[in-house]
């Protein structure tokens, strides 16, 4: 689909955006951090968990509802709220280290976390519609996951130096700066709503599509979110797609959290280590950008890229060498492409108005297997070690890649 001339610029401006704020949205330095912060709090390993878990109840007691109230209010203002209740938390870490205040932020910014899901892929796709250029969203996407990366990248890069000049002080100011920053990026956000959407399968239709201002003859919280729950029941392919969301991200996105014990058991020294998640970094960022491509998979091709991911997975940890995070890197570059065309075949499914809540019930659901995976993987890791870990987990994406290749996705 070509793109009329006189669009080109609000489609480049909507791109500008969105890689703008996917950047400084990860470019926290405290993010390699913040772990030794809290131990030298004096916190415990089981209190160190404990924070985790409950980062990770936030956002999943909070995405469906933030995602309703995505379909119902601005999605740039929620846009621009996320990083805003990050940047908080972040200050309360650094301005009044203990372990409440630890508990606050990370409430804060898995709120912010779960506003943002659902709301920027809605937002994004929305306007891409309404320009007439939603064969563009996998590029923008892509590219946008890639953004993130090299954000991450770039807060393992400067913590350092910036610890060095100022301690943990130092490091949430720059952190506390990037969220403000991605808040004023997000402001720059267009944003056209249509009054009403497409028939839901199922359902009764809502009417003609319109454009209009965020605001203008929305429905309400609970319309949204019935007719996101009506759309994902009535509807087998959205279904089968908010399920293929979950089943793609939520292992491997749960395996990144350990890449670092990983190639610690390699026997690379520690001053070696950030090189080796470099490499895995590096997969991340190719994988984003090779969106485009990917969406010219078959349901076939795509099964055969989980089978080729999991497969590089099992042999790089098994390898116990750091060359086999050639082949993680290798391995990770598919999931994140995977991952990427999973969330461009549900964006593409969804057909009424209530798609930020469509997208969160995606969510939800992988936060609740992210959840499952991460006790699993413990018990595992503690009996066979990282490695042998890291093998087993990846099998199941060849039943997902089963369920694919019968067509039943």
């Amino acid at each position: 689909m070509l793109v009329a001339p006189a669009r080109v610029p609000a489609t480049r401006r909507l791109a500008a955006t969105l890689y703008g704020y996917a950047f400084l949205t990860d470019l926290v330095l405290l993010y390699p951090l913040y772990v030794l912060l809290f131990a030298d709090t004096g916190l415990s390993v089981g209190q160190i968990s404990s924070l985790f878990v409950l980062w990770a109840a936030a956002g999943i007691v909070l995405e469906v509802p933030s995602g309703v109230w995505a379909d119902t209010v601005s999605r740039r203002l929620l846009l621009c709220l996320a990083p805003l209740l990050a940047a908080a938390g972040f200050a309360l870490w650094v301005l009044l280290p203990s372990y409440p205040a630890f508990a606050v932020g990370f409430l804060l910014w898995g709120t912010g976390g779960a506003l943002r899901s659902g709301a920027l892929e809605a937002l994004v796709f929305t306007e891409l519609e309404r320009l007439g250029a939603a064969d563009r969203y996998a590029r923008l996407i892509g590219r946008a996951r890639t953004a993130e990366v090299l954000g991450a990248v770039g807060s393992g890069v400067l913590a350092g130096p910036a610890y060095a000049l100022g301690g943990y002080l130092a490091v949430g100011a720059a952190s506390v700066a990037t969220c403000l920053l991605a808040a004023a990026v997000a402001a720059r956000f267009p944003e056209h709503r249509p009054r009403s959407s497409a028939p839901v399968p199922g359902g009764e239709p809502d009417g003609p599509r319109a454009s209009a201002a965020p605001g203008d003859d929305e429905p309400g919280w609970l319309d949204s979110l019935r007719l996101g729950l009506r759309e994902v029941r009535a509807d087998r392919r959205v279904r089968a797609a908010v399920l293929l969301v979950a089943a793609v991200t939520a292992i491997w996105g749960g395996l990144d959290e350990y890449t670092g014990l990983l190639a610690a058991d390699t026997g690379m020294a520690e001053v070696g280590v950030p090189l080796l998640l470099l490499l895995v970094w590096a997969g991340m960022t190719v994988g984003g950008l090779l969106a485009p491509l990917g969406e010219r998979l078959s349901h076939r091709g795509y099964a055969g890229l989980l089978v080729f991911a999991a497969g590089a997975t099992a042999a790089g940890a098994l390898l116990r060498h750091p060359a086999g995070f050639v082949l993680l890197a290798a391995a990770f570059a598919a999931f994140q492409l995977a991952t990427v065309l999973a969330d461009v075949r549900l964006q593409a499914r969804i057909a009424g108005s209530a798609r930020a809540t469509v997208t969160s019930l995606a969510g939800m659901a992988t936060d609740l297997t992210i959840v499952a995976f991460y006790a699993g993987y413990g018990l595992l890791a503690g009996a066979v070690g990282n490695p042998a870990a890291f093998a087993v987990a990846v099998l199941p994406y060849l039943l997902v890649a089963l369920w694919l290749f019968t067509g039943r996705a």
